[in-house]
């Protein structure tokens, strides 16, 4: 656990850090400016967050203090004007895509969607990751079925996305998404049929629950909608057969691990520790992607 500067005392238990002036209270925020610890009492409000007393007597006059450049948020990314604008970006992406399946019908999306080999009759072809195709993992992501499919992930993207991307930082909140994505992609091709198409933004999704429930529990904050949720979506999962259950668990627990590495990082090997994490996540991915490929082929 990492410790700023006038911090003493973690508490065992909690793993939160106790604020910088008051060494008995303990808290899961941080000045936006320093990174320092501060409790309700010390917190001021600024336009974007809060920040300590100390930032906001030697920063008057320079809109900095010191010790930091630029505002940073909980995992240590840039704070951003608007903290939902990759949420909207990806959304939007999904969307668009949606729109052009419904014009150009199935012939779009069976050259896109996820399959590991198997023959296309609209394509005329036997295609599939097995074949080559591999950007079928992350083009998969953006395909949906039908109308309640792409309307359930978006609402879910969005509720879930906002918070983790103001939380993260814009690049670290892409990198969850994307590398739980294609987790959740690699182990469908992994353990699915060969010949069962698969498609839809779940695996990414999954991966924002994990971390959402990481997150939660580093803030110390009441856990029960998050797991209410979850069992609901397990239940949903695991109950109906048209739904690609190893894309949710492999995005889940890509996006638990993720998580960990981003909320937890010690702040001297912050970058190293969170983008390491999702580097060995990857990693995991292409092997069971190369596994795979191997008994197909």
């Amino acid at each position: 656990m990492d410790q700023a500067p006038g911090s003493r005392r973690d508490d065992a238990h909690s793993g939160l850090p106790a604020c910088y002036r008051h060494a008995d209270r303990e808290t899961g925020v941080r000045c936006t400016r320093c990174e320092r610890p501060i409790c309700p009492e010390c917190m001021v409000s600024a336009s974007v967050g809060f920040q300590c007393p100390d930032c906001v007597r030697t920063g008057s006059g320079t809109g900095h203090a010191p010790s930091a450049s630029q505002p940073r948020t909980l995992a240590g990314g840039t704070v951003a004007a608007d903290p939902r604008l990759v949420t909207k970006v990806l959304m939007g992406l999904c969307l668009a895509a949606f729109l052009v399946q419904l014009s150009v019908g199935d012939r779009f999306t069976d050259r896109f969607d996820l399959i590991g080999q198997a023959y296309v009759p609209a394509l005329q072809d036997v295609g599939g990751v097995a074949r080559g195709e591999w950007y079928r993992l992350l083009t998969s992501m953006f395909l949906h079925s039908n109308y309640m499919h792409i309307l359930f992930n978006m609402l879910s993207l969005w509720w879930l996305g906002g918070p983790l991307e103001q939380a993260l930082g814009r690049v670290r909140y892409l990198a969850l998404y994307f590398v739980s994505g294609l987790a959740g992609s690699a182990l469908t091709y992994l353990l699915a049929a060969p010949n069962q198409p698969s498609l839809g933004a779940s695996g990414a999704i999954f991966g924002l629950f994990g971390a959402t429930a990481v997150l939660m529990r580093r803030m110390r904050y009441d856990m029960r909608p998050i797991i209410a949720l979850l069992v609901i979506n397990g239940i949903i999962t695991f109950g109906w057969g048209s739904i690609a259950w190893q894309a949710h668990v492999g995005g889940f627990v890509a996006g638990v691990a993720i998580g960990y590495g981003m909320v937890h990082a010690p702040r001297e090997r912050r970058a190293l520790v969170q983008f390491g994490t999702c580097a060995l996540v990857l990693v995991a991915a292409v092997v069971m992607t190369l596994l795979r490929t191997g008994q197909l082929t």
